[in-house]
């Protein structure tokens, strides 16, 4: 099995990630870490940090001249802000108790962030103290480990990509979908949707959420080609794919909704009109599904289609023009919630965050379907699945 932890605070000196349960043999260097989490930066509405937020990457273990060992590998995701703001932040997040607070705590929260529910849950006067682990910041460690995620499932013949289908009030009509060799053209996209003309519509209604200090959120869509048959399980509640990917995706920051496939849409049709028709491939001697409604699971089981999910981002807490009505938790008082730097939307970016999530599921379920304490091991296992359905 495969698992990963995440450590460390949005404006501290760095986050780590530890992934366990990796087979030997896996080629992994810096620079495709970088090359993830530099994706996880694009996307038109994105403020200021992005543009000096560096992502340094070190592969601090498991890692030999570029391959896995097979023990856990450890990654340092410095923070660029540490340094180039010393007075600042280094003094600010210090783990030293004579250090000390250098600013007044943050007491005006915010609606919708998860200020005032963690101060109230862990006993803290202080917003800062909830508001660092909580930033979406965590996730360029989640990248990283996803990054060894999708390094694994590539090598196995699985490829995974996001695009934006929905912008605030503007929707792509997701006429066709992008496939692996469209994710430069994906990424090129100031929004990273697939639709040239729905892309247009986005970047207008964001430059227009910019202009009256307020935020968008949207819809993602993630695809993973070449999944195989039979990962995940129906066995048990906590084995099902589709359920694996469901709680993945609710755990990115300021997600709300999570779709599999047309699961919301199917809900207002008559089962005739509601299913994947199954026939034979003569080609590939093999089955299909001849549409993709169920998004590629049945019964918590791939059915070696096209895995679809959605995911739907609520707009950004953080207001550069806060005006919902809050408390300040000192005085009681009624108040606005105070500013933090902020996105005016991070949807694009939430896409790329999303592809890590699924690649970690998948790789999970990849080792724990094949197994194999090696990538030659787990390919052997992966072919003889793979003729046996034959």
């Amino acid at each position: 099995m495969l698992r990963y932890l995440t450590a460390g605070e949005s404006h501290g000196r760095a986050l780590v990630v530890i992934v366990e349960g990796l087979p030997a043999g896996l080629a992994l260097a810096t620079e495709q870490v970088q090359t993830e989490l530099g994706r996880r930066r694009l996307g038109y509405g994105r403020g200021p940090r992005m543009k000096f937020e560096q992502d340094e990457v070190t592969i601090v273990g498991g890692v030999r001249h570029g391959i896995t060992l097979g023990s856990p590998v450890a990654i340092e995701v410095a923070n660029s802000e540490w340094d180039r703001d010393p007075e600042k932040w280094q003094r600010e997040m210090s783990v030293r108790a004579e250090d000390g607070p250098t600013r007044a705590p943050l007491t005006q929260v915010r609606p919708g962030h998860a200020d005032l529910a963690g101060m109230q849950k862990y006993g803290l006067a202080d917003a800062r103290d909830v508001l660092e682990r909580a930033s979406a910041r965590e996730t360029a460690a989640r990248v990283a480990a996803g990054t060894i995620a999708k390094a694994l499932l590539a090598d196995l013949g699985v490829e995974i990509l996001s695009h934006v289908i929905q912008m605030g009030g503007a929707r792509s009509p997701m006429a066709a979908r992008p496939r692996p060799g469209d994710l430069s053209r994906v990424d090129a996209s100031p929004v990273r949707c697939f639709d040239p003309t729905a892309a247009e519509e986005m970047v207008t209604q964001i430059k227009q959420a910019a202009k009256d200090g307020d935020s968008l959120g949207g819809i993602v869509e993630v695809l993973a080609y070449g999944v195989p048959v039979g990962l995940g399980s129906h066995v048990h509640w906590d084995r099902k794919l589709d359920a694996l990917l469901a709680q993945a995706l609710m755990s990115i920051q300021a997600v709300k909704g999570v779709e599999i496939g047309d699961g919301f849409e199917v809900a207002g049709r008559r089962g005739s009109d509601a299913h994947d028709p199954i026939s034979w491939n003569t080609t590939t001697a093999s089955y299909q599904r001849d549409s993709s409604l169920a998004g590629g699971t049945e019964g918590g089981i791939s059915t070696g289609e096209v895995i679809v999910a959605r995911a739907a981002m609520k707009p950004l807490a953080t207001l550069n023009r806060p005006t919902l009505k809050s408390v300040d938790t000192a005085t009681k008082a009624e108040t606005v919630s105070f500013k933090e730097r902020t996105d005016v939307t991070a949807v694009p970016a939430m896409g790329v965050v999303a592809e890590t999530m699924m690649a970690l599921v998948l790789a999970d379920e990849a080792t724990r379907k094949f197994g194999g304490d090696s990538m030659a091991e787990l390919r052997r296992n992966r072919d003889a699945f793979v003729a046996s359905l034959g």
